[in-house]
């Protein structure tokens, strides 16, 4: 494995790692209020932008790394939407 791909993994699960604690923060509490709407739905979109690319250019731990990270921002925005009642209890 040479520099660039050990540079590209690290940095795919930074990225993917860096939803995890809001989305379990969130899931647990079910309180959105402290977060942006609008920077997650640039987050989102940008996340199916680069899923779209790693798609096209089959390059697939980039597809991997922002599927993933594509969902846990949907979650998290998902639950920024719905009202607080419609929210699972877990």
């Amino acid at each position: 494995m040479n520099a660039a791909t050990l540079i590209a993994t690290g940095a795919a699960l930074a990225s993917t790692l860096s939803f995890a604690p809001q989305a379990i923060k969130i899931i647990r509490t079910r309180e959105t209020k402290g977060i942006s709407f609008l920077m997650y739905v640039l987050t989102v979109t940008a996340f199916a932008l680069w899923t779209v690319y790693g798609v096209m250019t089959e390059q697939w731990p980039l597809l991997v790394a922002n599927v993933i990270c594509l969902g846990l921002s949907s979650l998290i925005l998902a639950m920024k939407l719905l009202p607080k009642s419609a929210l699972p209890k877990v």
